[in-house]
């Protein structure tokens, strides 16, 4: 089985990274797949934020760091995958990620999302809060994986 975890991972954080953990055993080869909006300017460039990916997964054959810049349900037929991965942090998170699965599921009826809830000690982590805290000049190192520094 294949599976596509899609997100902007502007930057990848804690929180993705036990979300991909947690997936992991239970597919042949999952696709992370950055999203890319027109619309919104990534904080970080598009190269970097792959190579941040690459460093703090686990080194294995079974992920590959992809980028696409079309609907993730077009994305998925064009792969042949029929999972997502999605993490939740909160009750908010499942609402938002329930309406995107359902609609996802209107596109493309074979098309199935799978919800990793997060760890606890992870639930305040986002790309929001770290390109916040990293604008206003903070310290991320505590919701980055290691080895990923965005100064």
């Amino acid at each position: 089985m294949i599976a596509v975890f899609p997100g902007s991972f502007d930057p990848i954080t804690k929180g993705h990274v036990a979300v991909l953990e947690a997936a992991l055993p239970l597919f042949d080869k999952i696709y992370v797949a950055i999203g890319i909006n027109a619309a919104k300017q990534g904080c970080f460039p598009l190269e970097q934020r792959k190579a941040w990916i690459r460093q703090a997964l686990p080194q294995t054959d079974k992920i590959e760091v992809i980028d696409y810049d079309c609907l993730t349900v077009d994305l998925c037929k064009k792969l042949n995958v029929r999972y997502l991965i999605r993490g939740l942090r909160n009750a908010s998170d499942f609402q938002y990620e329930k309406d995107i699965a359902e609609a996802n599921r209107l596109l493309w009826p074979e098309l199935e999302t799978l919800f990793f809830p997060t760890r606890p000690e992870l639930s305040c982590i986002s790309s929001s809060v770290v390109r916040d805290v990293y604008r206003h000049g903070g310290d991320c190192s505590d919701f980055l994986p290691k080895g990923v520094t965005l100064f």
